[in-house]
């Protein structure tokens, strides 16, 4: 069967890699690709947020399933589009979508059913939140309430700096509309987690665990990315402690968007803490994460294809996940200066001798060809992922990889699984 994956990032990269092993694959269409995406399929110059223009490629090429990687395209109702056209798509429809492109919708879900999480307040008003924040004497966490591509979370000890974000956020629109409302909650602490399921509505099938990075700094210092990289699985997630999850967060959080007239089909990644009182709620993504997805597909051995009809032919019951049981460290390289400002088209060299190294994949995150080079295109550039017998021989042949890549600029965090090491 054909199929059309929308996307252009290391995410989308990983998803093609793995789709393209499927006996179950005729042609792979990725709109609009990466150089990355193009050594798995055709890569279509169409973007991700021309709906109209995807539906008729796709009814145009026969294609049986559009898979949709990035979060923007889901809350603008693709899935639906290609749906009212007769063609299945892998992902949440708008009204389910808005459990990541709105955070006050998804603390309103949360609070209906019982999912435990941070106490927080939504604002439609700078001066609101000012006055709210002021009043705290604790830590808080500013949130944009709307798509801010993960960088709109800013985590604030002093309530003071607390202002200023909801500030930049509100007056200053850093982030545009998606910060008309803003989201003030009290800050979590304990360690991070990534837990992605499959889910077809009604059956739930979660993914092996993963940790992501999102601090630009070793040491989770400085501001917040898109994610520095990840691993999986992640040892801070027992088997209890995911029978826990599942329990207290999967399970309601399905049931409560069947209640609320939107069910959940799709990837559905919930971002824990946690806590010295157990897994809390920090957000919920509508699709696979990115840098996660990486080490996840690195170690998945079940047609992810198969998987995906399953997901949208209401059988996931029929499913079983198999997975590599060595572990996968994901190390992201960026440009200089980001999250910030930085330069793009910067040539990229070592591709080739990272790609040849032994249980190594090199996922195109932002890049471009030009005249046969491969320069960068991106904040992320590319995510190096490896697999090793433990997580320290995976961290170790990543970096390995990530060491004979080379462009102007290029910084990656030195530590990404350290704290599982």
């Amino acid at each position: 069967m054909n199929v059309l994956l929308v996307g252009s990032g290391g995410r989308e990269h990983a998803i093609a890699w793995r789709l393209g092993q499927s006996k179950e694959l005729g042609r792979l269409y990725i709109a609009p690709g990466n150089p990355g995406t193009a050594q798995c399929g055709t890569n279509v110059d169409i973007g991700s947020g021309d709906v109209e223009g995807l539906v008729e490629f796709a009814k145009s090429n026969d294609i049986a399933l559009a898979v949709i990687g990035p979060e923007d395209p889901l809350a603008a109702g693709i899935v639906d589009a290609f749906e009212q056209a007769g063609i299945k798509a892998f992902g949440p429809c708008a009204g389910a979508a808005q459990l990541e492109a709105d955070k006050a919708f998804a603390k309103q879900i949360m609070r209906a059913n019982s999912i435990p999480t941070a106490e927080s307040r939504a604002f439609e008003t700078f001066a609101d939140a000012k006055a709210y924040i002021a009043s705290r004497d604790e830590s808080v966490v500013v949130k944009a309430a709307g798509l801010a591509a993960g960088k709109g979370v800013f985590v604030c000890d002093d309530p003071a700096d607390g202002i200023l974000a909801a500030e930049r956020i509100m007056q200053g629109r850093i982030f545009g509309e998606a910060g008309n409302v803003l989201i003030v909650e009290d800050k979590l602490l304990g360690q991070e987690a990534s837990i992605l399921a499959f889910v077809d509505g009604r059956s739930i099938y979660v993914m092996e665990s993963s940790q992501d990075h999102k601090p630009i700094g070793d040491g989770d210092t400085g501001p917040n990315t898109g994610g520095m990289g990840a691993y999986c699985p992640a040892p801070i997630v027992t088997e209890q402690l995911m029978s826990q999850i599942v329990k207290e967060v999967l399970v309601p959080t399905v049931d409560g968007m069947n209640r609320n007239g939107t069910p959940y089909r799709g990837v559905l990644y919930a971002g824990l803490m946690m806590t010295q009182g157990g897994p809390r709620v920090l957000e919920f993504n509508v699709r696979f994460g990115d840098p996660e997805t990486q080490p996840i597909l690195m170690r998945l051995k079940t047609d992810l294809l198969e998987v995906m009809l399953a997901v949208c032919e209401g059988r996931l019951g029929e499913i079983t996940l198999e997975w590599d049981p060595r572990p996968a460290v994901c190390v992201v390289l960026a440009s200089g200066g980001y999250p910030g400002d930085y330069e793009k088209g910067k040539a990229i060299s070592g591709l080739d001798t990272a790609a040849a190294m032994d249980d190594v994949m090199v996922f195109h995150a932002g890049t471009a060809e030009k005249d046969g080079q491969v320069l960068t295109a991106g904040g992320r550039v590319l995510g190096v992922t490896a697999l090793g017998a433990t997580i320290a021989e995976a961290k170790a042949a990543a970096y390995r990889a990530v060491d004979v890549i080379d462009f102007e600029g290029a910084y990656c965090r030195r530590d990404i699984a350290d704290k599982a090491i």
